[in-house]
């Protein structure tokens, strides 16, 4: 059974919606230098919406961004909160409103949208969203519903800041994807919506892939990334060959990028385009894997691509890409803590050779 992305909606650090989004792909997004004490000063890229209360602001967001993506319309389906820090921001601003149980957030973002139908949170760190787009995947294809909602949420706190700051992962200025000078990671806001659904459109869900290798928890393997690769392709159906596009997970890490560009390169050889994101957005963590497929088909239908004005490392051979491949087929991964290495494998419909 086919299973396609019928909509999407998006609040990043980029804009409000996925048109602005796109829009700004080319300019400068809001930077936050945030204080974290001992370990120093690091740039933030939040979502430029303004609320003095936590949970306010979060309830006004989703209820955007599920809107955008069509949601409301499906609110009889399964809802996937996906997450890596939940609502620990509210733990901060207001102890008294926090309930310390990870299923706990969910549930409340299903009673601020009236939602109906059975509700799930996936907290696998950041491959979060590409897990829980799996899970609605396999739900629809065995027949146990006909559309589902992906609902990527990652909101800002300084408890997770300061456990990278304190890992020495996050970059002192700016996020450069397979740059020369790499020196680290910065972190932002996302929320985003992905409505799944039999009903045929542009985007198929073609194939999917989690691979978990726990060698090293808080790095990517060349074996896991070649696995999540061969595997998503196996599932697909597809041969490496026919993809054009990848949008890596290439968050500015000095190790992680290497590995990653390394391991695509040995599978899709050195000819396949590849972008990212992170640069521009900022590393959404849980909440990556809906958001930056989000604005991934947004771009794509645009033609736009995110450029970097930064030299890249010739080492690896995975420049980012400044003009869009003919593609009909694009792969998704993103990479996480705990040995996560996810990926799934869009078919465009409307491209010129499907």
């Amino acid at each position: 059974m086919s299973v396609y992305f019928a909509g999407r909606g998006l609040a990043c650090a980029l804009g409000l919606d996925v048109a602005a989004s796109v829009a700004a792909l080319d300019g400068d997004a809001p930077v936050r230098m945030v204080d974290l004490d001992d370990f120093g000063r690091f740039p933030y890229r939040p979502i430029p919406f303004d609320m003095a209360a936590w949970y306010a602001r979060a309830r006004t967001l989703i209820e955007r961004v599920v809107a955008e993506a069509g949601g409301n319309a499906v609110r009889h389906a399964p809802l996937l909160v996906a997450s890596s820090s939940l609502d620990v921001g509210a733990a901060e601003a207001n102890p008294a409103d926090f309930i310390p149980d990870c299923t706990a957030f969910a549930q409340r973002i299903a009673e601020w949208l009236d939602w109906r139908g059975p509700v799930f949170a996936v907290a696998t760190a950041c491959t979060s969203s590409i897990n829980a787009i799996l899970a609605a995947r396999d739900m629809i294809d065995a027949g146990s519903a006909d559309d589902a909602l992906v609902l990527g949420v990652e909101l800002g706190n300084t408890f997770t800041l300061r456990g990278f700051a304190a890992m020495q992962l996050l970059a002192p200025s700016r996020a450069q994807p397979f740059g020369a000078t790499r020196n680290g990671l910065v972190l932002g806001e996302a929320v985003a919506a992905l409505r799944l659904s039999r009903t045929h459109s542009r985007w198929r869900l073609a194939g999917g892939a989690n691979v978990v290798d726990g060698t090293d928890p808080a790095g990517a393997s060349h074996e896991a990334v070649c696995a999540m690769a061969q595997r998503t392709l196996a599932d697909a159906g597809v041969d490496a060959a026919s993809v054009s596009l990848i949008k890596a997970q290439a968050a500015g890490s000095p190790g992680n990028d290497a590995t990653e560009a390394h391991a695509l390169r040995s599978v899709f050889g050195p000819d396949v385009a590849v972008t990212s994101f992170k640069h521009v957005m900022g590393h959404t963590l849980g909440a990556s894997g809906a958001a930056e497929l989000a604005l991934l088909t947004a771009s794509i239908e645009g033609g736009v691509l995110p450029r970097a004005d930064y030299a890249f490392d010739d080492a690896l051979g995975c420049a980012l890409a400044e003009h869009l491949p003919r593609s009909r087929y694009v792969l998704v991964d993103i990479l996480g803590f705990g040995g996560g290495h996810a990926a799934v494998l869009l078919q465009d419909c409307e491209a010129p050779d499907a």
